[in-house]
């Protein structure tokens, strides 16, 4: 998969005329194939603007957070690089104080903060191995704005 999304990435470069940049992380989102593939389509169409994935996350992982200018590719689950994206803010807040402006702008299912109050809850509670009630309205979440800027 690393040839693919080097020359994925250069294709990018190549159609953009910039100086070479060196190959950004890539990722899917969500924790399985459905989900996956899912939010690749709608980061490609242009739905999905934002990402919020757990400060719990980062420091497990010991990944450094994602800042304003900074390039990712995001892939299918198997891989398949989509997308090009570039950070536009990036904020930690906390979990009871994320607003229905960024659930919107996270594209998925009906949009609504009630929505992604529930599917949040409970992707936390399954990436942390608890239950969903221990992701308390102070858990802090880091919200990732960006758009998109190559696609496939």
């Amino acid at each position: 998969m690393k040839k693919s999304i080097d020359r994925f990435w250069q294709q990018f470069l190549n159609t953009h005329a910039l100086v070479k940049l060196p190959c950004p992380p890539s990722f899917y989102f969500c924790d399985n194939r459905q989900d996956a593939d899912v939010c690749a389509t709608l980061v490609v169409q242009g739905i999905k603007q934002a990402t919020a994935p757990s400060l719990w996350w980062f420091d497990k992982h010991k990944e450094n957070r994602p800042e304003v200018g900074d390039y990712h590719i995001i892939t299918k689950w198997d891989g398949t690089p989509v997308a090009v994206i570039q950070t536009t803010a990036v904020a930690m807040i906390p979990f009871g104080q994320v607003d229905a402006g960024f659930a919107h702008a996270e594209g998925e299912s009906d949009r609504s903060l009630v929505q992604w109050q529930e599917v949040h809850r409970a992707y936390y509670a399954r990436e942390m191995g608890c239950e969903a009630h221990d992701i308390t309205d102070d858990f802090p979440v880091v919200c990732h704005h960006f758009q998109t800027v190559f696609c496939a």
